[in-house]
């Protein structure tokens, strides 16, 4: 345990961010016993341009021209930053020379903000955490000297072609200069410790707590009568992430079965052989709050995800949603799913697929459940921190050379 010391949190998500983040929830951890101050990231000049209807972004706007204030109590023990200033567009610069000229710049204007705000909490001796920020972030340890940088990495960012440019060099010499690096996945741990020693994996935070059987009271009345075994999904229905191929063998190979999608689809879903296979379902895109009703009559819950440089190192939420409901889950095999394999059951094929479905139905056991509801129900960001802090400590405790 790490208490009464002071946190800067930088990231990718700002704190007012319309989607979830992991950094957001350690934020909100770290702050249970420390200060903390959740910085948001600064506005670039493309981004000023291009979003400029977005009300995120007029918020920012107004901050940069005084007409709102730059740092926000939130919690007793946190505040967030907005930046009073914008940083230039350099992502896609081709050459490193001219990038890395620019980045320091911007690092610096972002790093005067922060020194700011420092100053004004009259925080001390401080952490740094990262979230995957790996241009603004790359200098802050040299301009800001906390007593430790530690680097967070949870998706493999630099598979996706907005990061590959400069980010395959960038945080890999982030990574090599931070103090400690942290990762929800074996994966991105494993690739962590090819540029630093110190590169741990930390579990994950998941809070289930809406996803619990005794709260369902009633079972939506687009599922309820779907007949069963119900074979379902539960998530975006994206073609870079998931493999349809196994979702349509599935549902041709076992007509008795009903294949059941719940969530947003692309295009390559919308127009797939799916859509003309008659024991297969689309539900549609659900409020979170409905979720766990229409996971409730699932049989056995699936994650086909493609094997990708994108897929293969993440963390994936939703089986701890799938586990914490006690349901029998067949997801595609990684590195990151290791984790799981003693609660689930993993396919390398779409054959695997057809024969673990079947499997799953027919040795599910309420003992079985009540195991997968315990494991899941043990991935608190309560104990991801627990693991973030043990770290800290190690490299603490460590005498410099």
């Amino acid at each position: 345990m790490i208490k009464n010391r002071d946190f800067i949190v930088i990231g990718l998500q700002a704190l007012d961010s319309r989607i979830g983040s992991n950094c957001i929830n350690l934020a909100h951890e770290f702050a249970r016993h420390n200060r903390v101050l959740y910085v948001n990231y600064p506005l670039d000049r493309l981004t000023k341009i291009r979003e400029k209807a977005d009300p995120l972004i007029q918020k920012r706007n107004r901050v940069l021209k005084g007409q709102e204030p730059d740092l926000v109590q939130v919690s007793e023990n946190m505040w967030n930053l907005y930046p009073k200033t914008t940083l230039e567009s350099i992502s896609q610069l081709p050459f490193s020379s001219v990038f890395d000229f620019f980045n320091k710049i911007n690092n610096k204007r972002f790093a005067r903000q922060i020194k700011s705000a420092i100053k004004r909490l009259n925080f001390s001796n401080y952490f740094i955490f990262n979230d995957s920020d790996m241009f603004r972030g790359f200098y802050l340890k040299e301009l800001l000297k906390p007593e430790l940088y530690i680097y967070y990495t949870r998706d493999n960012l630099i598979a996706v072609d907005f990061w590959k440019k400069q980010g395959i060099r960038i945080e890999a010499g982030l990574m090599a200069k931070s103090d400690l690096v942290v990762a929800n996945s074996t994966y991105l741990a494993d690739h962590a410790r090819k540029f630093n020693p110190h590169s741990y994996y930390v579990g994950q935070g998941c809070d289930v707590s809406l996803f619990n059987k005794k709260l369902i009271k009633e079972i939506p009345a687009d599922i309820a009568g779907i007949k069963r075994p119900i074979i379902g999904y539960i998530g975006a229905l994206f073609s870079l992430r998931l493999d349809i191929d196994v979702l349509v063998y599935l549902a041709k190979n076992r007509p008795d079965w009903s294949i059941v999608l719940v969530g947003p689809e692309d295009e390559a879903f919308k127009n797939s052989e799916l859509h003309t296979i008659s024991n297969v379902y689309f539900l549609g895109s659900k409020k979170m709050e409905e979720l766990p009703a229409y996971l409730f009559p699932f049989d056995v819950a699936l994650n086909p995800q493609k094997l990708n440089e994108v897929t293969i190192g993440n963390y994936p939420r939703k089986i701890d949603e799938y586990l914490a409901m006690g349901k029998p889950t067949v997801a595609t095999k990684t590195k990151a799913m290791e984790v799981f394999a003693e609660h689930t059951y993993l396919a390398d094929t779409r054959e695997d697929y057809l024969k673990l479905v079947a499997q799953a139905l027919e040795e599910n056991t309420s003992a079985k459940e009540q195991g997968r509801e315990t494991f899941a129900n043990s991935h608190t960001w309560e104990n991801n921190v627990g693991e973030i802090y043990k770290y800290m400590l190690q490299i603490m405790r460590t005498p410099k050379p």
